[in-house]
């Protein structure tokens, strides 16, 4: 591990026996209502985006896209995390289709994220490649990200990995084909390019956002406290609480974060906006 891995750790290891003290087992399950909603959580957006763009009001699908891919992005990191209130296979099936609703494979960015939760901004950690970067060439690496986090886990993965990243892969390109080839339907055209122009996108939104210029802080990420903010944003940005205690579902992280605040404030000092 590098020495600015050790750094951070350290630090971690100074809260870390206020942290035993933090109770989060309570928050780990969901209820049956809960599990609903967060499966159906993207579906409202998917359809509305494809409601406007069959009507070419291409503006405002763009927005009902940007809202699909968060909530997107929600679903599948509670299912990195198996965090869906779903069996293990259950919840490979559903990366697996994420994986075509949402373009690329689950299952290899799944692999550097539990990587990236081990590793943390240390030596080794692809997924946060971005985070050490200024915000504008975390924009410019946008197209290479994807692809990093693929060869990565292709590369570094176990056979079932590489399975399931070849049929996520070998389903992409189904389905592209189908769209562009097959299909005369503009509004299936211009969801595949919305997410494909989101993906470019990931390594600002959904990395260098919740970590960049952390190194002086407690532990290395950010978090939200506006109640607006983090509704708009699905409470996606609650990244310090996530990390912390990550088999806590995205939807009891507000409640999270209230007992950190209480417990241990200096956590909560880097805040995404």
């Amino acid at each position: 591990m590098s020495s600015v891995g050790v750094d951070r750790s350290r630090g971690l290891i100074l809260a870390r026996g206020r942290l035993r003290a933090v109770e989060w087992r309570d928050l780990v399950g969901l209820t049956r209502l809960e599990v609903l909603r967060e499966l159906t959580l993207s579906l409202p957006w998917l359809a509305l985006s494809l409601v406007l763009a069959a009507n070419a009001l291409y503006l405002p699908a763009l927005a009902a896209s940007f809202m699909l891919f968060l909530t997107g992005l929600r679903q599948v990191h509670n299912a990195h995390h198996y965090a869906l209130g779903l069996s293990r296979r259950a919840t490979e099936w559903f990366l697996f289709v994420m994986s075509v609703v949402m373009l690329g494979a689950m299952h290899a960015v799944q692999f550097n994220h539990l990587r990236h939760h081990k590793l943390c901004m240390a030596t080794g950690d692809v997924e946060a490649a971005s985070a050490r970067l200024r915000g504008w060439q975390a924009i410019a690496i946008g197209p290479y990200f994807p692809l990093l986090l693929h060869w990565t886990a292709w590369r570094l993965g176990t056979r079932r990995t590489r399975l399931w990243i070849a049929a996520e892969l070998t389903a992409n390109a189904l389905w592209v084909t189908a769209v562009f080839a097959w299909f005369d339907l503009p509004m299936l055209c211009y969801h595949v390019l919305a997410m494909g122009a989101a993906q470019c996108l990931t390594a600002f939104f959904a990395v260098w956002t919740v970590h960049h210029d952390t190194e002086a802080h407690a532990y290395p990420a950010r978090t939200q406290r506006g109640r607006l903010k983090n509704l708009v944003s699905c409470h996606m940005f609650l990244h310090v609480e996530h990390h912390l205690f990550p088999q806590v579902p995205t939807c009891h992280l507000p409640a999270l974060a209230r007992r950190l605040d209480a417990t241990a404030p200096e956590l909560a000092q880097a805040m995404v906006i």
